[in-house]
């Protein structure tokens, strides 16, 4: 179930899923929370495009926009023809003059994405007591900026996920 909700505060209006399965609710504009069951709900179904077709028309009214609205076409057209209307990476790099099979050759690590910057950070405390520089080090061998290791060492030490003591961190 989706319904197209609107913020007492600033009069966006947004899609929320489930309204029911949820206490409150954040406007992703103002990032005002409100109780769900307090919002007013402009429009329900159980179809997201059907959904976000109505907030699309609810935002036209609001401008003064319902004509150019209806010559538009669908919200699911729309993005559609937005879909089809770029070009894709290969015909971007090889019109820029690069060839995209060393491209992708040279972004592929060999296992998919990367880690994120706090789990090498604490792949660096599993072993035991461990000193700043052996973290940073670990984490800059990585990938990870030596700046943002301190910061996340720091923050894993200031939410209780990690200790230091004599200058030495571990995992808790």
């Amino acid at each position: 179930m989706y319904a197209v909700v609107g913020c007492t505060d600033c009069g966006t209006y947004w899609l929320l899923s489930d309204p029911d399965a949820q206490d409150s609710a954040t406007c992703p504009r103002c990032g005002a929370t409100h109780e769900t069951r307090k919002l007013r709900r402009f429009f329900e179904s159980d179809d997201r495009s059907e959904a976000a077709q109505a907030r699309a028309r609810l935002l036209a009214e609001k401008r003064g926009e319902r004509e150019a609205f209806d010559r538009a076409g669908t919200v699911e057209q729309l993005e559609r023809e937005a879909e089809e209307a770029g070009i894709d990476d290969r015909e971007y790099l090889e019109g820029s003059g690069l060839d995209a099979d060393e491209v992708s050759a040279a972004g592929d690590t060999g296992g998919g994405r990367s880690k994120p910057r706090d789990e090498i950070v604490r792949d660096a405390l599993r072993d035991g007591p461990v000193g700043e520089d052996d973290v940073v080090d670990y984490a800059t061998d990585r990938g990870v900026p030596a700046s943002a290791a301190r910061d996340l060492l720091d923050r894993l030490t200031r939410r209780g996920e990690a200790t230091e003591t004599g200058g030495e961190y571990r995992l808790l």
